[in-house]
């Protein structure tokens, strides 16, 4: 990496990494605190499933919006005023009493986080060009296995510090508060540490300023011809449908795996929270280190295609073995692997979808090909609730994810091919 580039990754990703962070484990800590909190408001697994999906109805409709709205008033202002937001939405989960009220504050969660994302995507494409984006995404993108491998733990602890209760409030309440404030005080710091772009950033030099709009400049000039269409055009092109149908498959495996992964990992016979915890950092760990290898080699090789094709058909084998599985461990093992493919899958994808779209229609494009991936946090949750209401397994629900990931595979070699993306 050169040495500008050295120095913005330095600045803007760790801050961004941190953020995101915390992002993916307010996301995904309803999973564990399912695991005392159904039981304790009379709650069903239907209920719970429609609850972490829904969330994504918020998400799905603000999704757009938001990421406009970020460009209009400035990436600053917006991203901080989404973190406090969902903060305190995520927080305000420890007061829950009926099923309406979860449902709510689900939605209203889903809401205030809808623009951070393609938000950071979109942020991320004004300070590195496209032969940079593989190892930028993942590292970036690797807060989502790192949440895992530290907030599996932490929430574990979390469960069984608090598991007699204190101050009056129980363990998933305490859970809610501990990992909903920090977000809060992140989304107060955004407005001192981010700068809305290269222009703004006065620990740039004037040539380093320079450069990076030559870079910038240059990278747009390369886009596949067909790359600069109209909003209306992106609407009507075919390519951006496959890519969101692409992102929902990813997502569905993502999201089925987040938040069924402790109650799996307790059906296979561990009824420990912090037991739980632990052995579910396994997966993530895999994840981090899979995730970054891939991002690198897909950098250095500039190849696309199979490094997406290869993570999804691991996923898909993972799944089908977890699916199969008698034995706790041999289970664990299959959702180790079904976790490092899917999400490496994520930070893959990006790359991939941004040389399909120009810098005009970048805003809302990112953003209605999150949005299309997001419908997968509603359905497969909620899906995987259903089976496992009706069947007393998830057996079912893991066959119909990795159904879903062998169809994103063979979408992935449906896109068209461009220079970038052979």
């Amino acid at each position: 990496m050169t040495p500008i580039y050295r120095k913005i990754a330095l600045r803007v990703i760790p801050f961004l990494f941190i953020c995101y962070l915390f992002n993916y484990i307010d996301r995904v800590n309803v999973g564990f605190a399912k695991l005392q909190m159904l039981e304790e408001l009379g709650m069903s697994e239907a209920v719970y499933g429609l609850g972490a999906g829904i969330f994504f109805i918020g998400y799905l409709v603000c999704g757009i919006p938001s990421n406009l709205m970020l460009q209009k008033v400035g990436a600053r202002r917006w991203i901080a005023l989404m973190m406090v937001s969902w903060g305190l939405f995520s927080t305000a989960l420890m007061f829950v009493r009926t099923p309406a009220g979860f449902y709510m504050l689900r939605l209203l969660t889903g809401a205030a986080e809808a623009g951070f994302f393609p938000g950071i995507v979109l942020y991320l494409t004004r300070w590195f060009p496209q032969a940079r984006h593989g190892r930028v995404m993942t590292l970036f993108m690797s807060a989502i296995p790192i949440s895992g491998v530290l907030g599996g733990p932490v929430s574990g602890w979390i469960l069984g510090h608090f598991s007699a209760g204190q101050h009056g409030l129980s363990a998933w309440q305490w859970l809610f508060l501990l990992q909903g404030l920090p977000t809060v005080v992140l989304g107060m710091l955004v407005w001192f540490v981010l700068d809305d772009g290269a222009e703004q950033a006065d620990w740039l030099s004037p040539g380093e300023k320079r450069a990076l709009r030559d870079d910038l400049a240059r990278d747009e000039a390369a886009r596949p011809e067909g790359a600069a269409i109209t909003f209306g055009g992106m609407i009507r092109n075919p390519v951006i449908w496959l890519l969101g149908a692409l992102y929902f498959f990813i997502q569905s495996g993502v999201y089925g795996i987040n938040f069924w992964l402790p109650t799996i990992i307790a059906n296979s016979g561990h009824a420990d929270p912090v037991a739980i915890g632990l052995l579910s950092a396994i997966p993530y760990l895999a994840a981090v280190i899979f995730m970054v290898a891939m991002g690198h080699s897909a950098d250095r090789r500039r190849e696309r295609r199979w490094h997406l094709v290869v993570p999804l058909a691991l996923s898909l084998a993972g799944l089908l073995i977890a699916a199969a599985a008698q034995d706790p461990g041999v289970s664990l093992a299959g959702m180790t692997l079904a976790t490092a493919g899917a999400l490496t899958g994520l930070p893959l994808f990006w790359p991939l979808a941004n040389s399909q779209l120009s810098a005009a229609t970048a805003a809302a494009g990112f953003a209605l090909i999150n949005s299309c991936g997001q419908i997968a946090g509603f359905v497969s949750p909620y899906l995987i609730g259903l089976i496992k209401d009706s069947t007393g397994n998830t057996a079912t629900a893991l066959i119909a994810l990795a159904a879903g990931m062998s169809i994103g595979a063979l979408i992935v070699v449906c896109v068209p091919a461009h220079k970038t993306l052979r």
